[in-house]
């Protein structure tokens, strides 16, 4: 046993330890004075569990002291940590009923509490009276009462702590407890440790945030839960210093102090009780609303107790205020809070309610409340409140704020307005930025001349620029955040200034017309200017990445200006690139919808539009939508514009991108190079367009099994982009990758690796480990790996970069698809089987659906999961699905294509099983000798289907043959691949082989 003693002797004498949550301060300081009064000895320990250790620790710890430990439950004591129940309950039935005389419990809460809580034997103390309850607690403990200390104790202002569910001695002004009032426990928690860890007469805390953040639910909160360690609560609006004074000098009369009646000598009476702390020491006042602390600062009353006070204004700090900033909601509050207050909304469309409101209280319970009362569909709603339709009308409003979100932010307008007309100036330019982070940087980019007069003054002055900036902070309009300065940004230039979207509406609603069009206008120039006109370029992605999220609140979208036209073609390219496909879709769509009413028919930037659109689309997936639309591209312009014209051409060349991820080889390969061809001829062989036509042909070359075609054309590509770009380029890295892709297909594995293994360095340091490049180049050096033989190295990279890509991609992403099936290939030989199953059910289900039946990726991720079922032993199914993988992928791409090939050494694998030999050894010697006059002799696919053959040949018992076939094998094996690779080993253990298919990237 831990500590102390465990006899009935040391239990006798020994003191009472009182463990306590520190919510429970008051009924923790109630207990030690009952059981003081009755010669008890008391120690009060406030309960903590650190991070670091377990609750079974913390409760064998009480036992170090002397005596009992009497446990003041309730359900505080039980979410410090957090820890959950069954960790709870674990250590309660491991810790307490050995130690059972020494423990004891009392409870002061109705909650539910940990069922293994029963051990303590707790004496309930909820609802009951004073004396009462102080009999149950010296009965749970087995005191006798002493006949001395009965009736000597009067409870209240002097005669020690007040019975916990007696209500303060003194109370006013506290509006009614919030019945539906949600979260906020780790700023409540703070609240209460800031006022109670104070020196005496600082104990004052500021509750600050935007108006409708809940800050004076949260003090009334406060107010309720703390109630017991006050015996004065005294709650007082705050907004006028004539108010204030008025309402804290009727607190005198409360306090029975004599005074005369003007209420001057009553102010400064109750200051003076107050501080000295008579008639009572433990005080609380509330200054709800006190947003002009320079005019009311001087009558915040001062002493032992405790001062609250909310408000917009964090100048409080200025004024002794500890501060604490009430922010909106977390998510998970916003729905609990809204299916509180709704309960007809759903947990789905509370979350859309609560995003399309910026998670802001007020909001949510006045939109809440109205939808509760309506059918309106939550969607329907939200599409009202995006379309800035007027809701206000039917929000529901609450007795103790009888004004809407939309009436709040007017008023606080207007005093800003008032107060510093320029920081409304600086909010109506901000409001034509999207809500969320806006780098300041941006707003003084833009020369002087271009700005209206109204902002250039204050663009222009330092002081009057900070001015404003710390006007709105001060009263919470917006956050100015200074973010890290590296050595390359002078200071100040990476300042970030960020409002809530319901500000926005409330700032843009308040604007004229005519002012709605200038600072629009000023704005979209703005982000002209901040166009560094390199979308290709990824040291200037930061820049691009701070563009695109104001396009569409600033009105660039629709614009007419062709600089800003071509700024947003540019944030596409960027988008693309940076593989954001998604918002990248978005913007195109909106775009769309105007420009053909805004250009001319046939206009260059509306093709532009096309292309990026389209380029987007297909790298989600969508090849039959954008194949339709490239067509209609494609022949329009081809009979607009002729054949040699570089917008046909480049409609010609995403046609064949269309093509070729539909499976459609043949045609993509005639296509791909007419396209390369007419490029060489307009731009010549260096050309970046003419580089990216020559990229697409080897990959069709690739895909068609021409691997030596694909080297040639890569290696070549490279070393030009390498020498017109530079190595880290983006393009230049692309090209790396497709050149050690294209070695470790033609079985040249170590040099592949050796490629590879810097490839994807300098990808994860030039774009980062989630880009879509950075992830294509991390599969093919896993690939590497695997081929290489380094199977531990290949199973890392997988695992990490599958959560990888479905976390950013997706879980259908084309990417995520192609690492999945991989990985489901390598479980099946090196891992799990049931998880090898699960992912190539998964990879099949999609490509089914996207691509169809007769599409060569279907019928490769077939064959695989027909050897995971052969694997778990479904023979008949495995081989009904190997065969149909191999007509599948023959009727695809040919019997000759590498692919094919694949699949035959499988379905050769099958049918030897299945009884069949002669047609297994037929199947591996036709596919044998396909494979080396298509592949090469020595090619390891080539060399499988020997020593496959060598194995077939042996079933039918020509032994001689199969020998001499398979010594032949093996020494071509050892000599290409390494006498120790597993490959080798493999077939040496005479191991039958198989084919992994792998989907090309495209």
């Amino acid at each position: 046993m831990a500590g102390g003693r465990n006899t009935a002797s040391a239990v006798g004498w020994g003191p009472v330890t009182v463990s306590f949550a520190g919510y429970n301060r008051a009924w923790a300081s109630w207990i030690a004075s009952r059981l003081e009064k009755h010669g008890q000895q008391v120690v009060l320990q406030r309960w903590d569990i650190t991070p670091d250790s377990s609750v079974e620790q913390g409760l064998r710890d009480l036992l170090l002291s002397e005596g009992r430990v009497l446990i003041v439950l309730s359900e505080w004591y039980f979410r410090l940590g957090p820890r959950s129940r069954q960790e709870w309950n674990s250590a309660l039935r491991e810790v307490v009923p050995p130690n059972s005389d020494r423990f004891a419990a009392v409870s002061v809460t109705s909650a539910a509490l940990p069922t293994a809580s029963a051990a303590l034997g707790a004496a309930d103390l909820w609802g009951l009276g004073a004396a009462e309850a102080e009999r149950r607690l010296l009965a749970r403990l087995g005191i006798t009462p002493a006949r001395s200390a009965a009736g000597t104790d009067t409870q209240g202002a002097g005669g020690g702590p007040r019975f916990p569910l007696e209500p303060p001695a003194v109370w006013g002004g506290v509006p009614r407890r919030n019945t539906r009032f949600t979260g906020r426990e780790e700023l409540i928690a703070d609240l209460h440790q800031q006022l109670q860890l104070a020196e005496p007469g600082a104990a004052v805390a500021t509750l600050h945030g935007l108006s409708g953040v809940g800050k004076t639910h949260i003090a009334a909160e406060y107010v309720y839960r703390f109630a017991p360690e006050y015996d004065v609560v005294w709650w007082v609006r705050a907004a006028e210093r004539g108010t204030l004074r008025e309402k804290l000098a009727a607190l005198a009369p409360a306090l029975r102090l004599t005074t005369g009646r003007e209420y001057g000598e009553r102010l400064r009476a109750v200051h003076d009780a107050l501080r000295r702390g008579d008639p009572y020491f433990r005080w609380l006042i509330v200054l709800d609303g006190a947003d002009r602390p320079d005019e009311i600062h001087d009558l915040v009353p001062a002493g032992p107790g405790h001062v609250l006070i909310t408000s917009q204004n964090r100048e409080w700090g200025e004024y002794n205020s500890a501060l604490l900033e009430v922010p909106v909601y977390d998510r998970v509050e916003s729905v609990a809070f809204i299916r509180r207050r709704a309960p007809r909304i759903d947990e789905a469309d509370a979350d859309k309610l609560a995003e399309a409101l910026g998670d802001l209280a007020l909001a949510l319970d006045q939109n809440a409340g109205s939808l509760n009362d309506s059918a309106m569909p939550v969607d329907e709603y939200i599409e009202l409140l995006r379309h800035g339709a007027d809701v206000e009308s039917g929000l529901k409003v609450a007795a103790d704020f009888q004004m809407t979100y939309y009436t709040a932010f007017s008023i606080l307008l207007n005093r800003l307005r008032e107060d510093k007309p320029e920081a409304v100036d600086l909010l109506r330019l901000c409001v034509f930025f999207a809500p969320g982070p806006i780098p300041v940087r941006l707003l003084r980019d833009l020369p002087i001349r271009d700005m209206p007069e109204q902002l250039a003054g204050l663009i222009e002055d330092p002081l009057l620029w900070n001015s404003a900036i710390g006007k709105l902070a001060q009263w919470s309009v917006i956050q100015s955040d200074p973010q890290e300065v590296g050595t390359e940004e002078p200071p100040g230039s990476t300042e970030i200034v960020q409002m809530h979207r319901l500000v926005y509406q409330a700032v843009r609603s308040d604007m004229p017309d005519d002012e709605e069009n200038v600072y629009s206008r000023v704005v979209r120039k703005i982000l002209a200017a901040a166009d560094p006109g390199r979308p290709g370029d990824t040291r200037l992605w930061p820049r691009y990445a701070e563009i695109v999220p104001h396009l569409s609140a600033s009105g660039a979208l629709d614009s007419t200006n062709p600089e800003i036209q071509g700024m947003v073609l540019n944030c596409l390219r960027y988008l693309y690139l940076s593989g954001e496909y998604l918002t990248g879709l978005r913007v195109a769509e909106i775009a769309g919808e105007y420009w053909p009413r805004l250009l001319e028919p046939g206009h260059p930037r509306l093709w532009d539009l096309v292309h990026h659109r389209t380029n987007l689309l297909r790298a989600t997936g969508e090849y039959t939508t954008t194949e339709g639309i490239d067509r209609a591209a494609y022949e329009t312009l081809l009979a607009d514009r002729g054949a040699g014209d570089l917008l046909t051409l480049r409609a010609a060349a995403n046609l064949a991108s269309d093509l070729r991820n539909l499976g459609r080889y043949a045609e993509t390969l005639e296509l791909s190079e007419t396209v390369r061809d007419a490029y060489v001829e307009l731009l010549g062989d260096r050309d970046p367009v003419t580089l990216m036509a020559q990229n697409n042909l080897a990959l069709i070359y690739r895909l068609l099994g021409r691997f030596q075609d694909a080297l040639d054309l890569d290696l070549d590509t490279m070393e030009i982009r390498r020498e017109l770009l530079r190595d880290r380029n983006n393009w230049t890295l692309s090209s790396e990758n497709s050149y050690a892709h294209d070695l470790r297909l033609l079985g040249r594995y170590d040099q592949a690796l050796s490629v590879q293994e810097r490839n994807s360095e300098v990808h994860r340091t030039v774009l980062g480990p989630d880009n879509p490049q950075t992830l294509r180049a991390e599969h093919n050096l896993a690939q590497c790996y695997h081929r290489a033989g380094d199977r531990t190295r290949a199973a890392n990279v997988l695992a990490r970069l599958l959560e990888r890509c479905e976390r950013v991609r997706g879980d259908f992403d084309p990417l995520t698809l192609r690492v999945a099936l991989t990985l489901s290939n390598f479980e099946r030989q090196h891992g799990d089987l049931d998880r090898a199953r699960d992912l190539s059910e998964r990879v099949i289900g999609r490509y089914r659906d996207r691509l169809g039946d007769r599409h060569p990726y279907t019928a490769g991720a077939l064959g695989g999961h027909g050897l995971i079922l052969r694997a778990s032993g479904e023979r008949q199914q495995s081989q009904i699905e190997i065969e149909d993988a191999l007509d599948g992928m023959t009727r695809a791409v040919g019997p000759d294509h590498y692919w094919t090939l694949g699949c035959a050494l499988n379905a050769a694998a099958a049918r030897n099983l299945a009884g069949d030999p002669e047609g297994a050894a037929e199947l591996s010697r036709v596919t044998g000798d396909r494979a080396a006059s298509g592949l090469g002799k020595h090619h390891p696919l080539t060399l499988s289907c020997r020593i496959a053959l060598a194995a077939d040949l042996r079933n039918l018992r020509r032994r001689q043959e199969a020998d001499k076939i398979e010594e032949e094998g093996l020494d071509a094996l050892a000599a290409t691949l390494g006498p120790q690779h597993p490959q080798t080993v493999a077939a040496r253990s005479r191991t039958r082989p198989h084919w992994d298919f792998e989907p090309f990237s495209s």
